[in-house]
């Protein structure tokens, strides 16, 4: 599967950044942000493509104002979605500036009609939201354009991920990428469960990568070491600027270091070798190996005291030893000669 000219056969991680509302209205940031993102080392932006009416009604009974211990409590939804969206006339600029810069760039639909919006752009993928996992049509829709699809599982069951998967393949798209989230904002480590990657990656029998909502970089290390193959992480310019997403969102220098942390990552992982570099086999120089400890005369037989296994490593393998003992020396031996096998009688 290639998203774009990034290949998923390759070992490399795909790092997306989420720009979301990180923009708070302003088409220069959100320009500016897309130029930072792109000195970042990241291989991707991402957009939110809806409007507040596209969402939710506007409406403020109970059902329709947030009163979950979140960042928007006391607001409604109306009113956080129509702060957070990215208006749709941004789009041909934003998709042109993440060309210009080398970003590969897409978006999330939250609708038919913002699919049928971003297709002039022919985005290279598109991306399902947590929250919108278990909206069948939508994704049967957004699957039925042919591009790969990216799918967030942080309020999923089981049973929604198995829904959703089918709903993709219904479609003859079999081009999925799951990605293990948890929704909430900020997300708390120990409900990252970052073990769950490689059983996803197992029962489902897609790429699977990971959406952070927690407030650094380890999170992200640690799901690449655990099989990840995509990490999404919030990005701002400046969190001092503030918006709904801020308070988990990274900056450019600490989004900058998680992209080099990831990359350093990939390098650690590497691949299964048994096999000794070249520089290893130099510093075998320092293993153990059998040399005389004492003078040995001709004929004199071996003994532990008068061979050793010692560092460095020019004498025969320290394996050799108890064969050795106890036959003669076919020639004298100085203290501090490496012993080799051609200088035993057996």
């Amino acid at each position: 599967m290639t998203i774009a000219n990034f290949d998923f056969n390759s070992d490399k991680t795909f790092i997306i950044a989420e720009l979301s509302a990180n923009h708070n209205g302003s088409l220069d940031t959100a320009i500016e942000s897309i130029r930072a993102i792109a000195k970042t080392g990241a291989d991707a932006v991402k957009l939110q493509t809806y409007t507040a009416d596209t969402l939710t009604l506007n409406c403020d009974n109970r059902y329709f104002t947030i009163d979950g211990g979140t960042l928007w409590d006391g607001k409604t939804l109306y009113e956080l979605y129509q702060e957070a969206y990215t208006p749709w006339e941004w789009h041909e600029e934003l998709f042109s500036i993440a060309e210009e810069v080398g970003l590969i760039c897409f978006s999330s639909p939250f609708d038919s009609t913002a699919v049928d919006f971003l297709e002039q752009f022919d985005p290279p993928a598109y991306k399902i939201a947590s929250f919108e996992i278990t909206d069948i049509p939508l994704i049967e829709y957004t699957a039925s354009k042919g591009k790969p699809v990216i799918i967030s599982t942080g309020i999923a069951t089981l049973e929604n991920i198995e829904e959703a998967l089918e709903a993709c393949r219904r479609q003859g798209n079999n081009n999925i990428i799951l990605l293990k989230c948890t929704s909430a904002y900020p997300a708390p480590l120990e409900e990252a469960n970052l073990k769950t990657i490689a059983d996803m990656v197992t029962k489902f029998q897609t790429v699977v990568g990971f959406s952070d909502h927690t407030l650094d970089m380890v999170a992200p290390v640690a799901a690449v070491a655990l099989g990840a193959r995509v990490i999404e992480k919030h990005f701002i310019l400046d969190r001092n600027i503030g918006g709904p997403d801020a308070a988990f969102s990274l900056d450019v220098n600490a989004f900058s270091q998680m992209v080099q942390a990831v990359r350093d990552t990939e390098k650690l992982l590497g691949s299964v070798d048994y096999t000794i570099s070249e520089k290893i086999e130099q510093s075998r120089q320092f293993a153990r190996s059998l040399f005389v400890a004492q003078d040995i005369k001709k004929g004199e037989r071996i003994t532990t005291t008068n061979v050793r296994s010692v560092r460095p490593g020019y004498g025969a393998h320290p394996k050799y030893l108890q064969d050795m003992l106890g036959k003669r020396a076919k020639k004298n031996l100085h203290f501090g000669m490496p012993l080799n096998l051609g200088d035993v009688v057996f």
